[in-house]
């Protein structure tokens, strides 16, 4: 049978025992639960069938989420305790990141020797950052407006230990935790702007030196961006093992029914993504010529791990690696992704000005649209400092809603199906920075227009 007779086949099977499953719960059917299940199963044997056929990673990472989800479904208590397979892939994916970006950084600086050029480039993607996530928040802020989600909703009082409110940061505290005191310190804890920042400053230093001194330590670190790359590729093969444990244990512990809790919220921030992404995302694409088809085949696998394990690293080395295939120079990837992941994670900003006033929707705080402005305006702030990570995004909004005298409970009730929305918010994170790399390089008059993506062994 053809893989793409087999696909259809799987995709039909699936979607009708997922429909006959969501009207038993609902009582519009009654069918024996051995039956539906068995009807699951069957689409997935031949979706396991087609990732055999198809030998793709980003096949198996995809058919392992259906997998997922069914474990989670069917087998809550067992799911429950699969998130230490995520947690382990995750851990593994983060010892990569601070040596691929030094790696790849300063060999982008200095193996060129073209300060001019790096400026021009920093300068450049700084305006392309602030101006597609300033579009981001008001999209985030149209949206909650138009759907009035946060309205009708009873505040209980709920609390949790899961999040605190972060310390009231002045814009003297926002600069200075943009520079490192100790690089140790900052591998450690995961701050990535700091990590770049020392590695470009460092990559300049090399730059100025002469020739014979920069050559070796410049040999070294390219051997150490390729190693990392190698590295990439021995943790990829645990990806689809640790996406599928994602799913299932973001399905046993919260189930499906979670989605009628707060389906109008969800609905919310998922229409305004898909509209961030066909009103902004994709013009840009078009305006800077780039091969939308081979972005796209380019960046799924990065944006399936993304959307499953809710975090902007665990994509990024495989996002950095999916750019540098369709086109984009390894200098130019290597300086503006990394950089993107503080300034430019578009999913999140536009969350976050929908959910602030989502929180005071739900308190029935009704704010003016000069308040809404000013709380868009302290978020293009505060929002640059986000982490790529899950929970980060809360952090922040605890720290709107206390600059703006609203209420914490909202947000914890936010928090329950918080995972459900940093999927979607994550993977468009990935998708603009993606993006931003590509730009720049069109802009820069660096791309390399290809007729198909090109193998990753061949980079």
């Amino acid at each position: 049978m053809k893989k793409s007779t087999l696909a259809l086949v799987a995709f039909v099977i699936i979607t009708v025992a997922v429909v006959l499953t969501l009207c038993q719960n609902y009582g519009y059917v009654n069918l024996p639960e051995v039956v539906l299940t068995a009807a699951r199963w069957a689409g997935i044997g031949v979706l396991i069938l087609f990732a055999a056929k198809k030998k793709s990673l980003t096949t198996w990472i995809l058919v392992s989420m259906v997998i997922g989800a069914e474990i989670g479904y069917s087998f809550p208590a067992f799911a429950s305790g699969l998130n230490v397979l995520s947690k382990i892939f995750l851990k593994m994916v983060k010892t990569i990141i601070a040596p691929l970006i030094f790696a790849t950084l300063v060999v982008g600086i200095a193996g060129h020797s073209n300060l001019k050029q790096v400026g021009k480039m920093g300068g450049k993607a700084l305006i392309y950052f602030e101006i597609v996530t300033t579009i981001a928040l008001f999209i985030g802020l149209a949206a909650i407006n138009i759907s009035r989600a946060g309205e009708g909703i009873v505040l209980r009082g709920e609390t949790s230990d899961e999040i605190t409110a972060p310390p009231p940061q002045t814009w003297q505290d926002i600069i200075l935790h943009i520079f490192p005191e100790n690089i140790a310190k900052s591998v450690a804890e995961g701050q990535v702007l700091q990590i770049v920042v020392f590695s470009v400053l460092f990559g300049i230093a090399l730059a100025m030196l002469n020739e014979r001194k920069r050559r070796p330590l410049l040999e070294v670190t390219e051997s150490l961006a390729e190693t990392m790359f190698k590295f990439t590729n021995i943790i990829m093969f645990f990806a689809p093992i640790a996406v599928g444990a994602a799913i299932a244990y973001t399905v046993g512990h919260m189930g499906f029914g979670i989605l009628v809790n707060l389906f109008k919220l969800l609905a919310t921030l998922y229409v305004a993504l898909v509209a961030f992404l066909l009103l902004v995302l994709l013009p840009a694409a078009l305006l800077f010529r780039i091969p939308v088809k081979m972005f796209v085949q380019a960046i799924a696998e990065p944006v399936s791990i993304a959307f499953a394990t809710t975090s902007s690293e665990a994509a990024l080395p495989r996002a950095m690696e999916a750019m540098e295939s369709i086109g984009v120079p390894r200098k130019i990837v290597a300086f503006v992704m990394p950089m993107g992941y503080s300034f430019n994670l578009d999913g999140s900003t536009l969350y976050l000005s929908l959910a602030s006033v989502f929180v005071a929707q739900a308190a029935g705080i009704e704010m003016p649209w000069e308040q809404q402005l000013l709380m868009v305006f302290t978020l293009m702030l505060t929002s640059k400092g986000i982490a790529g990570v899950p929970r980060a995004s809360l952090v922040i909004l605890l720290g709107t809603a206390a600059s703006f005298n609203l209420p914490v409970e909202p947000i914890f009730i936010i928090l329950g199906i918080d995972e459900l929305m940093d999927m979607a918010r994550t993977s468009v994170n990935v998708i603009g920075n993606c993006l931003a790399t590509a730009v720049i390089a069109r802009w820069e008059g660096e791309f390399v227009d290809l007729d198909a993506p090109r193998a990753l062994e061949t980079i």
